[in-house]
């Protein structure tokens, strides 16, 4: 769902320019964490970053990886720019841009690890190559990760979990580290989303998976 665009933000948005990547993202492309004061750090990246509560806390969470989300929307990147900001973190930055064309702007092997918290389902059977676990992604993320590079992936949505299952399983990446009930799993220390906290205050279960490239 787009959020109605808020004319204030276009000025607004530049005042947190240290933590933000509105244009030239082409210009990054294998330098991604050349943007950062340590880049020898690992580099992960969230797909679909919202309002920042998840990267704000991962990067205090990890102050030894550098972080960069991508969102596609204006109206909502502003807050993930503000609480990096504010947070003073000099480990993540946030990226204006549509991630179907994240092979476009990313070099193979440059990133350790993709986040992607719930994401649209696409629930639709004539949306399926939508999805951010579709094949078609799994292709490009597989080129973008190192070897033994990751994806951490969460979602509400216990049809887009079971597809992510299979699409993953089939393209030979191998999976580990499946939850079928978060917040009643404490083997994992979770960051959560704005997202996930409603979710789980209504008792919605929330599934997660990590998936690792195959050789």
């Amino acid at each position: 769902m787009r959020l109605r665009r808020k004319p204030w933000i276009d000025e607004a948005i530049h005042e947190y320019d240290s933590h933000i990547i509105l244009s030239g993202h082409e210009e990054h492309k294998g330098k991604w964490r050349e943007l950062f004061a340590h880049p020898e750090r690992p580099l992960y990246m969230e797909l679909g970053t919202g309002k920042g509560r998840f990267i704000a806390g991962m990067s205090e969470a990890y102050p030894d990886a550098n972080f960069v989300g991508f969102e596609v929307q204006i109206g909502v990147i502003y807050y993930a720019a503000q609480k990096i900001f504010e947070a003073e973190r000099d480990n993540a930055k946030v990226s204006l841009f549509d991630i179907a064309g994240i092979e476009e702007i990313v070099a193979p092997g440059e990133v350790d690890r993709f986040y992607i918290n719930f994401c649209d389902p696409w629930p639709k059977k004539r949306w399926a190559k939508r999805r951010l676990l579709h094949r078609s992604f799994l292709d490009k993320y597989a080129t973008i990760l190192e070897d033994k590079g990751e994806i951490h992936f969460k979602t509400d949505n216990v049809g887009l979990f079971e597809f992510s299952l299979n699409e993953v399983a089939d393209c030979n990446w191998k999976l580990k580290n499946i939850s079928l009930d978060l917040a009643n799993n404490d083997e994992f220390e979770n960051v959560t989303t704005e997202y996930e906290d409603k979710f789980m205050s209504q008792n919605i279960k929330i599934h997660r998976l990590e998936a690792v490239k195959p050789l």
